[in-house]
């Protein structure tokens, strides 16, 4: 398999959101409403000075047609889509939502981030779409 160069600057910037979690996980612990994890990780943007749009609603296409709208949690800096869980354990279809989100939003990185893991470390979860990287 090809490894997929991301781009430095958008390392970078997963890694600043990555630290503004910790910081949320960190202070509120697990066993929250995802809310509550969104609104005190959209501070932590805000506080950090990263652009983001909450709950932004896009529409895909399939061979030219436009598909329902769908919702992201976050769309950071216009190119990371981050979806926040706070939930028991992350299943195969919570990485395949990600995934199709990407392609069909044309991003190139997500991130989905578990709030109820026990560290945010092992509830993160980063995928890659290398279409939107070229």
């Amino acid at each position: 398999m090809d490894r997929v160069d991301v781009p430095e600057e958008l390392n970078r910037l997963t890694h600043q959101v990555i630290g503004c979690a910790i910081e949320v996980h960190r202070t509120l612990g697990p066993g929250l409403l995802e809310s509550v994890y969104e609104s005190a990780l959209c501070h932590e943007l805000e506080l950090a000075k990263i652009q983001y749009t909450q709950q932004i609603s896009f529409t895909g296409q399939y061979k030219g047609k436009a598909l329902p709208p769908q919702r992201l949690d976050l769309l950071i800096e216009n190119q990371l889509i981050l979806e926040l869980k706070a939930i028991r354990a992350i299943e195969d279809n919570h990485l395949a939502q990600l995934t199709s989100y990407l392609y069909l939003a044309n991003k190139p990185l997500g991130l989905l981030i578990n709030f109820h893991a026990p560290t945010i470390k092992k509830g993160t979860y980063r995928r890659i779409n290398s279409k939107a990287l070229t």
